[in-house]
């Protein structure tokens, strides 16, 4: 175990395209959104707040030109494009299943019991759910197109229903 809480032969580096860190195996050439498995958590976590925390990430220190920012809680189904996530190694729920689930977070936020934020922390199978689902800044032609179709759709403040993208199903907020 490294100080970042990886196993040896892992690193964190950093995506351009998404602006958002990723783990790289250099002896099997493996990239992933979500940590291995032997990961020690709660070391990659202070590692990640230190280096990699979305105020370390952003290269131009704002929103720039043409940019938004949004959060996000996805919900993983079997034919995701990668059916695996931080929180279940191996997600074998349906579609509609995903969809469910993810319209029972969006009532819980919409009365107001709770926010996107919160829930992305524990609920949501991206690894953005250690920054409370919040993606950052990005612009056009950086995010999945139903993905990005509906966050520059958005008011500041606002949430979307139910977003299908390859990765699974979506709630966005805007942010800015």
């Amino acid at each position: 175990m490294t100080e970042t809480g990886l196993p040896s032969d892992w690193e964190v580096r950093h995506s351009n395209s998404k602006n958002l860190p990723y783990y790289f195996n250099q002896k099997t050439h493996e990239s992933r959104w979500e940590p291995p498995e032997e990961a020690d958590t709660e070391k990659l976590k202070i590692y990640m707040a230190q280096h990699h925390s979305s105020a370390n990430t952003r290269i131009d220190g704002g929103g720039g030109e043409g940019k938004i920012r949004a959060a996000h809680l996805l919900v993983k189904h079997k034919d995701s494009r990668r059916p695996s996530s931080w929180r279940e190694t191996n997600i074998t729920r349906t579609k509609e299943e995903a969809i469910e689930m993810l319209k029972g977070y969006e009532e819980q936020i919409r009365s107001g019991q709770t926010t996107l934020g919160d829930l992305a922390v524990s609920e949501s199978d991206c690894s953005s759910a250690r920054k409370r689902g919040d993606l950052g800044f990005f612009g056009k032609g950086q995010m999945q197109k139903e993905f990005e179709d509906t966050s520059f759709t958005l008011q500041p403040g606002e949430m979307s229903g139910v977003v299908e993208t390859a990765s699974g199903v979506h709630l966005i907020q805007r942010i800015q």
